[in-house]
């Protein structure tokens, strides 16, 4: 078997070393970002003189066979090809001759693979950066139309105050509005390109790495090829900005869980995006929000499990970098079908408003507008909690409604009363951010326009 290695070893590898160090099986994926990175390091060895203008065809040529045959499904595969780059160069070289051959001058497998992943990561987080756009605007449009719809909001999971239903939907929004920043920033940081730091020391022959930076597409080429080989902070990164898009899907998916819920009953899923049961015909079940959760906690592993493999690596390479890869692409893949998933369930979600008002409108909970009614009248805010959560105590074990307790106190009377009305709390949320709806029609507003920025930066 002939490897890349062979003129240093007398013997093959063993069967066992291969079937371990072998990546094929995962990073073949990277095949388009390695044809890239080849494709900017022959035009540059052709401009700086290592290949001559028809050595470059010839090889150019080769890659284009290449990457066709590896997109048709056409390209065969040989025992000795260990990885993606490996597999690559092989073909070139049968194709190309003598000239392929030359494909690698001046290269390690170092820098041409952190290359290759660095453009895989740029372009999957943009990718991924629009479809978490496409979720918001989900939930924008919704939020637009709920009008004066209203649900309890909840802090320790138990009724707190009235919000509008446009509110509470804009705050998932608004949290998936940071993991597209973090998306953004996480791919300024990693538009740097290692190509030209070969295996750790840079190359004594006349390489240009801004003319391959510039030809990729990136913003930058590296400043240390100790540090361009090494680096991975761009693939934990990555899958930290994807963990927090699955922690913020996780938490849209467990509200889900509670709405459908037939003790809540505050929406309806869509069939198209719910499942039934295998033994009880009556069941539908939010599997798509349930996933969110589960997945949530498998694409934290990845980060954790990537930051593990770094934390004690000496400079410059070494083959425990292999181990970025499966955990970045599983990220992925597994957070954009999970934004696209969740995007269609609540683009298809029924709300049952009746029962968001019938849950909110509880009298208890308007008790902060009666204590901010004392605190109006010069009450002190802590004199005025007690006072309310004295009344509310004694409707609770029996003596009388609430409003009834509230009619009789000296202190606030029927105009008091009148705030326990059905519908009358979440219209007094006037503060700038609030669940009002003055204050909520500003917030759309503002949401739109930033959405309407993030979807110009992707």
């Amino acid at each position: 078997m002939s490897t890349l290695w062979h003129g240093r070893f007398e013997g093959d590898p063993a069967e066992e070393l291969m079937a371990y160090t072998a990546s094929i099986g995962f990073d073949v994926r990277l095949a388009p970002d390695d044809v890239a990175g080849s494709r900017a390091h022959v035009r540059m060895l052709g401009r700086v003189g290592l290949l001559s203008d028809s050595e470059v065809d010839v090889v150019l040529a080769a890659l284009h066979q290449t990457e066709t045959e590896l997109a048709s499904g056409d390209f065969e595969f040989a025992p000795s090809d260990e990885d993606i780059h490996t597999a690559i160069e092989r073909r070139v070289t049968e194709l190309a001759g003598a000239a392929g051959a030359k494909l690698h001058t001046g290269r390690s497998r170092n820098d041409q693979v952190a290359t290759a992943l660095r453009l895989f990561a740029k372009r999957e987080l943009a990718a991924m950066a629009a479809d978490v756009i496409a979720l918001q605007q989900v939930l924008l449009d919704r939020a637009a139309s709920a009008g004066d719809a209203y649900l309890p909001g909840y802090t320790h999971l138990q009724r707190a105050q009235p919000v509008l239903l446009a509110h509470h939907l804009l705050a998932h929004g608004w949290a998936l509005s940071r993991d597209v920043d973090r998306l953004a920033d996480a791919r300024t940081r990693l538009d740097v390109s290692p190509l030209g730091a070969g295996a750790v020391a840079g190359s004594s022959l006349p390489l240009d790495p801004d003319m391959t930076a510039s030809d990729m597409g990136f913003a930058a080429r590296f400043e240390n090829s100790m540090d361009a080989v090494s680096d991975r902070d761009f693939a934990a990164e990555s899958l930290f900005a994807s963990a927090m898009v699955a922690i913020h899907l996780s938490r849209l998916g467990e509200e889900i869980v509670f709405w459908t819920s037939e003790e809540a009953g505050f929406a309806t899923l869509d069939d198209a995006y719910a499942t039934g049961s295998s033994m009880l015909p009556q069941k539908k079940n939010p599997d798509i929000a349930e996933l969110a959760r589960g997945k949530a906690g498998r694409i934290i592993g990845n980060l954790t499990g990537l930051l593990a493999t770094l934390k004690g690596l000496p400079l410059a390479y070494n083959r425990d970098l292999q181990e970025d890869k499966e955990p970045l692409f599983d990220a992925v893949d597994q957070v954009r079908l999970g934004v696209r998933a969740m995007t269609g369930l609540m683009a298809t979600i029924s709300f049952n408003t009746d029962a968001m008002a019938a849950a909110a409108d509880a009298p208890t909970s308007a008790a902060t507008d009666l204590a901010e009614h004392l605190v109006a009248d010069g009450v002190p805010f802590r004199d005025a909690h007690a006072i309310v959560g004295d009344l509310v105590r004694r409707s609770l074990e029996g003596a009388a409604s609430l409003a009834d307790l509230v009619r009789a106190d000296p202190r606030l009377g029927e105009t008091a009363a009148a705030l326990l009305a059905p519908g009358v709390p979440v219209t007094r949320r006037t503060t700038p951010g609030g669940a009002g709806p003055h204050a909520v029609a500003a917030q759309i507003k503002r949401f739109r326009a930033q959405l309407d920025a993030d979807a110009t930066r992707f």
